[in-house]
């Protein structure tokens, strides 16, 4: 048997030494210090203090968040709109599915306009508003 090709040198193989968070865990800082090995800890600036002046994620102190009195909902349909709607509807003597399938939309939207809950969109109003034959506004 020929073995000239083999390496015959000795192989060392060493465990990784702990990097990143690894080195940050408690544990470990514990066990360096049982070892007797240098460990230094710093405070981050303002860490773990909950201030009402701290920014947030806008980048707006959280005071100034809460002091904010704009309104951020959607506009909705009016109880007028409404009525006109079913008014014209009914005069029509459709149904809301019928005046669904008419304007191509679902029946879903016709039952959210008429229950207050739909978003107005133009469109859909101005469909609504030439199948019925009146108009419709916002």
């Amino acid at each position: 048997m020929n073995m000239n090709g083999q390496d015959w040198d000795t192989v060392v193989i060493k465990k990784k030494q702990p990097s990143g968070a690894a080195l940050k865990d408690e544990a470990a800082v514990n066990a360096a210090r049982r070892e007797g090995a240098a460990v230094e800890t710093q405070q981050k600036f303002n860490a773990g203090k909950n201030k009402p002046a701290q920014q947030t994620i806008t980048g707006k102190p959280a005071s100034k968040l809460e002091a904010e009195t704009e309104d951020f909902h959607h506009e909705r349909v009016s109880s007028n709109l409404k009525q006109q709607i079913v008014q014209a509807r009914t005069a029509k003597k459709m149904t809301q599915a019928q005046l669904a399938q008419a304007i191509n939309e679902k029946p879903q939207i016709i039952q959210e306009y008429e229950s207050g809950k739909a978003i107005p969109n133009p469109q859909v109003l101005s469909k609504m508003s030439r199948v019925l034959g009146v108009v419709l506004k916002k």
